[in-house]
């Protein structure tokens, strides 16, 4: 069990990249509301200025900051991390969640496969590396929460560039969460946060009203720190259509392409279409 409100309180800091809008802005609001200073960081404009005053509202202005920030350039990450030391001295929780999505194909425009990667992966691995090892050396407690993905881990078709940055998150927090509990004196715990289907501008296209299958953001972050109070490194959310048993069935079929030798993705292969369809009905 993790006693989170040692970390969720007054006086305490939270950094949140990709923090204008979706689960960034809805952790934001709550990490504000139970207390805490905020940081969100995002890219500018409008988005991240209206943010900036909801969270005031909660919070109050003096216990706000909003960062202009590009997540895939690591010189930005470290400017954050010195405009957050200089005004609040400390962080606390550092949520890595600032994600792209835009559609590719192993073969499409390499400027496509350079953003996700430089946004979905480095973003979170630099974002970790600037700010992990003064978090480390404060000697309070904290976390270190990464957003992944369900299709960093049954990888679906579709999007190749999108599930190899998200496997890559769910691997490096993995290896970060190991070194952490390893690291004497370090009261910092990494978390891996998988969202199912949530209704954030990453998601929703065209669409002007939720889907009734999907979740909000509110209801993701409601999900996850329940997730944290239990000391959970792997956040598996369900949703409005998908419960955890049906991802973990998912899941653990993908896992056996490798033990059964099956042909890779095989959950979408012809010839194996009937056996997934019986092996997700088992009981």
């Amino acid at each position: 069990m993790t006693n989170i409100q040692n970390i969720f309180k007054q006086s305490n800091v939270a950094v949140v990249t990709g923090g204008a809008s979706g689960i960034g802005l809805a952790a934001a609001k709550h990490f504000a509301k139970a207390g805490m200073s905020v940081v969100i960081a995002d890219l500018g404009g409008e988005k991240l200025a209206n943010a900036r005053a909801e969270l005031e509202a909660i919070a109050g202005q003096e216990h706000v900051m909003a960062v202009e920030t590009d997540v895939s350039q690591k010189e930005q990450i470290e400017a954050l991390e010195r405009a957050v030391i200089q005004r609040f001295g400390r962080v606390h929780v550092l949520m890595n969640n600032a994600g792209i999505g835009p559609e590719t194909s192993i073969f499409s425009a390499q400027s496509g496969w350079d953003n996700i990667l430089a946004v979905n992966l480095l973003g979170v691995i630099n974002g970790t590396r600037t700010f992990g090892p003064g978090m480390i050396a404060h000697g309070e407690p904290g976390l270190i929460i990464n957003t992944g993905s369900k299709q960093g881990i049954t990888t679906p078709p579709g999007n190749p560039a999108y599930n190899i940055s998200k496997a890559g998150v769910k691997v490096f927090t993995e290896a970060l969460e190991h070194e952490l509990r390893n690291t004497e004196r370090a009261q910092i715990s990494a978390h891996l946060l998988i969202p199912g289907f949530v209704f954030t501008g990453l998601t929703k296209g065209d669409r002007q009203e939720k889907p009734a299958g999907a979740w909000t953001p509110e209801q993701t972050v409601a999900f996850m720190v329940e997730s944290l109070e239990r000391g959970d490194f792997y956040i598996l959310c369900p949703d409005n259509d998908v419960a955890r048993p049906v991802d973990e069935r998912r899941m653990a079929w993908a896992i056996g392409d490798i033990i059964e030798n099956r042909p890779p993705l095989s959950r979408w292969h012809k010839d194996y279409a009937d056996k997934f369809k019986a092996f997700l009905e088992q009981k």
